[in-house]
C-alpha cells in the first residue's frame, strides 16, 4: 500500500479468526468499524454502542435475543455514549466535538454541548441535572441541556483520557499521568480537585473507573498494568499486573464494577477479559482469548449480563488497522461464582 500498510509482500489478507471463543450471546448489526464505549442502560436492557463508524447504536436485550432499535449519527468518529438513569436519554460525544444527545421515546435528538477538541467521555448526572462532558481541550464542560453555552467550565492539566462519575465522585485521568479526583457536591463552592497528582502507574492512562461505593477508583494504564485507589484510605492501595503474554505487554483498554459485589472486569490488547476481586486481591475468572483485542466492556445493571466489544485498538497505529479486522459485540450470561469475592485465607495470601 502507499503507506506501507496492507502488505506490499504479497500477504494479503490476515486470516480471520472467530473472536466468540466464550460462547457469547453475538450482537445483530454491529458497527462497521472500531467500537469505542459501551454503555448499559440503568432502568432496562438496552445496550448502546459508540463507534469509530460516526454512529451510536443501540439495542434491546431480551430473553430470546438481542433486537436492534435504533441508530444516529455524528459528522465524525463517535467516542463516548452513556445514558441518563431513566434510560430515557442517550448522550454521546466525538471528534466532531459535539455532545449530543438522544431521547429513545420520541427519537429527538439535539446538540446540547461544544468542545474546541474531540469529547471523550460523556456522563448524565441526574442528581445535578446535568450532562457532564471531557476532552481533548483540556477541560469538563456542565451542560444544563437549555442553554448553548456550558453553566461551569473545569480546566485540567492536560488533554482527558478517561473519566467516570457515581455522583458525587468524579475520577478524571488525563495525558501525562495527571489524575484529579472531585466531589461533585462541593463543586459550586470549590471547583478545584479534591485531590490530584500523578497516577500509581509509570505508564499513559487508557481507562478509570468508580467503586460502586465511592470510597475509590481503578486505573488501567497501557502497560498491562492496574492499580487500585482510595480517596481516604491510601494505605490500602496497590498495583497489579495484566493482560501480559510471556513476551508482551498490552493495554488495559477498560475497566467496570459489578454493580452489586464490588468486583470487577478488565479488558485487554491481548484479548481477553478478566473478573477480578480487589479486597481479597485475587482473579475470579479468566475468559477465553478473544483473538483480537477487548476494547470495552461493561456489566448490566441487574449484573447478570457482560457486555464487551472486540475490535482493533490502534495499539499498532492506522497501518495495522485492517479492514477485515472483526467488529464484533457480544453479551456473556453472568453466573454468581464468576463475580463473588472468595476469601482467602490470610495464609494463603501472606505464603503469595
Amino acid at each position: 500500500g502507499l503507506f506501507g500498510g496492507g502488505g506490499g509482500l504479497g500477504l494479503g489478507q490476515p486470516q480471520i479468526r472467530d473472536p466468540n471463543t466464550n460462547q457469547s450471546a453475538v450482537v445483530p448489526g454491529p458497527p462497521d468499524d472500531g467500537i469505542s464505549a459501551l454503555a448499559w442502560s440503568p432502568a432496562a436492557n438496552i445496550l448502546a454502542a459508540s463507534s469509530w463508524d460516526k454512529s451510536v447504536r443501540i439495542w434491546e436485550v431480551t430473553p430470546t435475543g438481542v433486537q436492534p432499535k435504533l441508530a444516529y449519527q455524528h459528522e465524525a468518529p463517535v467516542l463516548c455514549c452513556n445514558f441518563s438513569r431513566d434510560g430515557q436519554r442517550v448522550v454521546s460525544g466525538g471528534a466532531d466535538n459535539k455532545v449530543k444527545m438522544k431521547i429513545l421515546q420520541t427519537q429527538q435528538e439535539q446538540q446540547i454541548g461544544q468542545h474546541d477538541a474531540p469529547v471523550k467521555e460523556v456522563f448524565v448526572v441526574d442528581d445535578m441535572n446535568m450532562v457532564v462532558s471531557a476532552g481533548w481541550d483540556k477541560t469538563v464542560r456542565f451542560w444544563n441541556c437549555q442553554q448553548p453555552n456550558p453553566v461551569a467550565t473545569l480546566q485540567l492539566p492536560e488533554r482527558i483520557y478517561s473519566m467516570d462519575i457515581k455522583y458525587p465522585l468524579m475520577v478524571v485521568g488525563c495525558a501525562e499521568r495527571h489524575l484529579c479526583v472531585y466531589n461533585l457536591q462541593q463543586i459550586q463552592q470549590n471547583p478545584n480537585p479534591y485531590k490530584h497528582g500523578p497516577t500509581a502507574l509509570k505508564m499513559q492512562t487508557r481507562c478509570v473507573s468508580c467503586f460502586p461505593d465511592r470510597t475509590g477508583y481503578a486505573v488501567g494504564s497501557i502497560e498491562g498494568r492496574c492499580s487500585i485507589a482510595y480517596v481516604e484510605d491510601t494505605y490500602k492501595n496497590f498495583a497489579f499486573k495484566c493482560h501480559r503474554s510471556t513476551d508482551e505487554i498490552f493495554a488495559v483498554n477498560s475497566i467496570d464494577f459489578h454493580p452489586t459485589m464490588g468486583t470487577f472486569s478488565t479488558c485487554g490488547g491481548d484479548g481477553t477479559f478478566v473478573f477480578w476481586d480487589k479486597e481479597n486481591r485475587q482473579r475470579l475468572k479468566q475468559f477465553n482469548s478473544c483473538n483480537y483485542p477487548v476494547v470495552a466492556g461493561k456489566f448490566n445493571a441487574p449484573g447478570d449480563m457482560f457486555a464487551y466489544a472486540v475490535s482493533y485498538d490502534w495499539s499498532k497505529g492506522h497501518e495495522a488497522n485492517h479492514p477485515t479486522l472483526p467488529k464484533s459485540i457480544m453479551i456473556h450470561k453472568v453466573t454468581e461464582e464468576q463475580v463473588k469475592p472468595k476469601p482467602t485465607t490470610t495464609n494463603a495470601r501472606a505464603r503469595r
